[in-house]
């Protein structure tokens, strides 16, 4: 337990030390965000322009106390070089955007063929070295497990996708996306320590106090955004979280609110397409609300509020589980 509260600190801290000097590099060298022209209209006014490339500095808050406390076991170390690789993606798409200057960076063609990569990789490395991680499926409230053979990597890259998408998605608002990564890292440091997994307990720590820690500059008007850098790592992190505990079906109830923006999306597309009409005033689903005149602040404050009913009927359903066996 102290392990884990250490990296949650020591993270925390790191990135509130680093947080000034970083912004302060990141807006001499102009490294702003740029809208897209979709989105709400007030966001070209408000946000355009605020420094974006913030992931890096959450990446370092988490990685650092990781090294130094951790054991640095197999199921750790893929967490983080989950995390790594998909913060390394979302790099590479902030750079485009950038240069571009536009709010469209890799196209999504390519975007996902890195995932997919990388999402093998890990089903394969947690197959082969991770003890107790199988080509299988766990049904939540069971002790059914379903055996997918290769379909298991499929699973995986879904999600893979899944996660890094929608907290990229999700991150539309000022602290919205780390508040809830915060949420879920909460719902997976609880899971780790009641299954002794440590290493899994200290980076879930370290990615909430990373987080925590970057909402200082983060939270409304935010000082700084994560980008895709932020996202697709987070996204990812809580993916090789979900694939490591067993709980990749109970994910789409401890990130609820993660779910639902994606499916907006998916919901909105589909229904334009097939008939032409919108469901929603826009999506992501926290643009609706925008236009149904919330503000920022009350959007992002229930958003948290669901988003901790939903982890924890997600964690409650987890300790049941294991009571069954």
């Amino acid at each position: 337990m102290f392990q884990i509260l250490a990296s949650g600190i020591s993270a925390m801290l790191i990135t509130l030390f680093l947080g000034p000097k970083f912004i302060a590099f990141l807006e001499r060298n102009e490294f702003g965000q740029h809208i897209r022209e979709e989105g709400p209209e007030d966001h070209q006014r408000t946000k355009k322009g605020i420094p974006s490339l913030g992931g890096l500095l959450i990446m370092t808050g988490i990685t650092v106390p990781f090294l130094i406390i951790s054991e640095r076991t197999a199921a750790g170390m893929l967490v983080l070089g989950t995390a790594l690789g998909c913060a390394a993606i979302g790099f590479i798409d902030d750079v485009a955007k950038i240069r571009m200057r536009r709010s469209l960076g890799l196209r999504a063609r390519g975007k996902f063929g890195l995932q997919l990569v990388l999402a093998l990789a890990v089903g394969l490395l947690a197959v082969r070295y991770v003890p107790g991680i199988h080509e299988s499926l766990k049904i939540p409230l069971s002790n059914a497990m379903i055996r997918l053979g290769f379909g298991y990597f499929l699973v995986v890259f879904l999600v893979v996708v899944g996660s890094s998408n929608a907290v990229n998605l999700t991150d539309g608002l000022d602290g919205l996306a780390a508040g809830l990564v915060t949420i879920t890292m909460l719902t997976y440091t609880a899971i780790a320590f009641i299954t002794n997994q440590a290493d899994l307990g200290i980076i879930s720590a370290c990615i909430g106090g990373a987080c925590v820690g970057f909402l200082w500059f983060n939270s409304f008007p935010a000082e700084v955004f994560m980008g895709d850098t932020g996202s697709l790592g987070l996204g990812g992190a809580i993916a090789a979280l979900a694939v490591l505990t067993r709980t990749e079906i109970l994910l789409v109830v401890i990130g609820g609110i993660f779910v639902a923006e994606a499916l907006s999306v998916i919901i909105q597309v589909l229904s334009f397409k097939s008939f032409r009409k919108r469901v929603f005033l826009m999506t992501p689903l926290h643009h609706h609300f925008e236009l149904m005149s919330w503000s920022e602040t009350k959007i992002i404050m229930r958003f948290w509020i669901v988003g901790a009913i939903f982890a924890a009927t997600g964690f409650t359903m987890f300790y049941l589980s294991i009571g069954k066996h």
